[in-house]
């Protein structure tokens, strides 16, 4: 999704117009000579010139006569064209057929954010108990089609994704589209990344866009730990599929009694299935690995709070969010935080005197679903909508934090190896951003990932860089809040970020914002976005 490269005089002419446009083949008309016929033989004269050859296969055979074998005629050369003398010596023209051109092959296009919808998020067993992933997305998308009046319209694709799914949920994004008032014609996409299917999703549209594959689409994400999927555990799985073969009553009353009552249920794990720790326990670890304060994680949470209520009191986020169930606003903002409230904590992920991570410094388990509308510019010129921004450049990187090859690093640290690789690509350093719109899953994730930027030795032995990345304003960072406030519903997370992050811009009037999102599994999902 990177800019596309300057058109220059050489390739405008031969630069397809639309998406739908084929490059032309040039067609050939050229003059072969005649072979003249002997009487005594009864042979076809040599073919005629054609007058305008269709194919370059066809261009180069019909400046190359030859004599035609009885039954079978002989196959044209590809790179040269002969003719026949009269002394049977075979000279070879000059002639070359042209190179046949692919088909529909436009340049890549700038892929422009129109703008997003979320509903409020809500923290997890709260204003959404009996609200289903299907409920949210639904609702999401509603807001979002009435905001840009898409009631009737069929869109290129819808991708959205849940880290958390019931069964019912099977196809979850395309029944979510049926329950609007979108086109039935719209297809849609199930995507899943733990916390970067959101943004996942909006790369997975953006490059269909930027191929021209579609002109629109809209991506986003949902879930909810309230209506957490619990299924069967393997102890009444098991038994009962043993009872169901069971060919007497005896067999069927023992395999009843295998039974473990322990394992009748199986809930989701918070935990790393390789490890067993959760999100918290390994950020605990990088926190102490890197020395991260108490303290410097509480003033990142009281600011991310403090900048999210001053958002909302100015307005900033009323076209971004469609009220849902009794909510207006994100339920976990507390716009009263400070750091002397939030030092009253008692930690809740470490171990002893050195833990530093509480519930107020941590993001809660949260409800909740974003989307976005991407488009070509074509398309938001011709459907009178304004673009706020381009989602310009994409990066997604994985870490080793089970050590399978050598040293581990920490669980939420790939998007410090993701930034860099894109920044060289965009040919472009760190502090050429505007803004910085970083996932908040833990404050001390936050800090650490800053940390690392700025280490000499993390920078050349991990990263393989000759200098350290440096340090960022922190002025620009999360300037209207982030999840440490709003929440963090896995996969709705990286909708709200990419629609606040091209609102910021087009508030701005121009500039840069980059975007970074910490993933389970150690993985990392980071973009840029861009107004000119």
């Amino acid at each position: 999704m990177s800019q596309p490269p300057k058109t220059t005089a050489a390739t405008k002419a031969t630069a397809p117009q639309t998406e739908n446009s084929a490059t032309t083949v040039t067609k050939e008309t050229t003059a072969a000579p005649k072979t003249p016929a002997k009487p005594a033989v009864r042979k076809p004269a040599a073919p005629k010139a054609a007058a305008a050859a269709t194919t370059p296969t066809e261009a180069a055979s019909a400046t190359a006569p030859k004599k035609p074998l009885p039954r079978k005629p002989a196959a044209p050369k590809a790179a040269t064209a002969a003719s026949t003398t009269s002394a049977g010596a075979v000279k070879t023209s000059s002639v070359k057929p042209k190179e046949p051109a692919m088909s529909n092959t436009p340049a890549v296009r700038r892929v422009a954010i129109l703008g997003g919808n979320r509903i409020p998020f809500a923290r997890s067993n709260g204003a959404y108990f009996n609200a289903s992933n299907s409920d949210m997305l639904t609702a999401a998308l509603n807001g979002l089609i009435e905001r840009f009046n898409l009631q009737g319209k069929r869109l290129g694709e819808v991708v959205a994704g849940a880290v958390l799914k019931h069964s019912r949920d099977f196809n979850m994004t395309r029944e979510c589209v049926l329950s609007t008032t979108l086109s039935a014609q719209t297809p849609a996409t199930d995507l899943q990344q733990a916390c970067g299917t959101g943004l996942q999703s909006a790369f997975t549209v953006a490059n269909k866009i930027a191929l021209g594959q579609i002109d629109v689409g809209i991506a986003g994400g949902v879930d909810t730990t309230s209506d957490a999927p619990i299924s069967f555990g393997d102890g009444l799985r098991k038994a009962m599929l043993e009872a169901n073969n069971a060919k007497k009553n005896s067999d069927y009353v023992k395999a009843l009694k295998k039974l473990d009552f322990k394992k009748l249920l199986d809930a989701p794990k918070n935990g790393e299935p390789r490890t067993g720790l959760s999100m918290g326990d390994h950020a605990a670890i990088t926190a102490l690995e890197w020395g991260i304060t108490r303290e410097a994680q509480d003033e990142l949470t009281a600011a991310s709070h403090k900048n999210m209520a001053a958002a909302y009191d100015r307005g900033f986020f009323d076209d971004l969010i469609t009220p849902f169930l009794t909510l207006t606003r994100d339920n976990n903002l507390r716009p009263g935080s400070t750091v002397e409230k939030l030092a009253t904590l008692k930690p809740v992920f470490g171990k002893g005197e050195s833990a530093t991570m509480t519930a107020g410094n941590s993001t809660p388990l949260t409800d909740g679903a974003s989307v976005v509308l991407l488009a070509s510019e074509e398309w938001a010129k011709a459907n009178g909508h304004e673009v706020l921004a381009y989602l310009t450049f994409s990066e997604t990187a994985a870490v080793d934090f089970i050590g399978k090859e050598g040293p581990k690093e920490g669980l939420l640290m790939a998007p410090a190896y993701a930034v860099p690789r894109m920044l060289a690509r965009a040919g472009i350093t760190l502090q050429d951003f505007d803004f910085y719109e970083i996932h908040e899953a833990f404050a001390s994730q936050v800090l650490a990932t800053l940390k690392a930027w700025e280490d000499p030795t993390f920078c050349k032995e991990r990263l393989g860089l000759s200098k350290p990345l440096g340090s960022i304003d922190r002025s620009k960072l999360n300037v209207n809040g982030s999840s440490l406030a709003a929440g963090h519903p896995f996969a709705a997370t990286g909708g709200r970020i990419l629609a606040t992050a091209a609102k910021i811009l087009n508030q701005n009037g121009k500039g840069r914002a980059l975007i970074s999102i910490c993933a389970a599994g150690g993985q990392g999902v980071v973009a840029i976005v861009e107004k000119p």
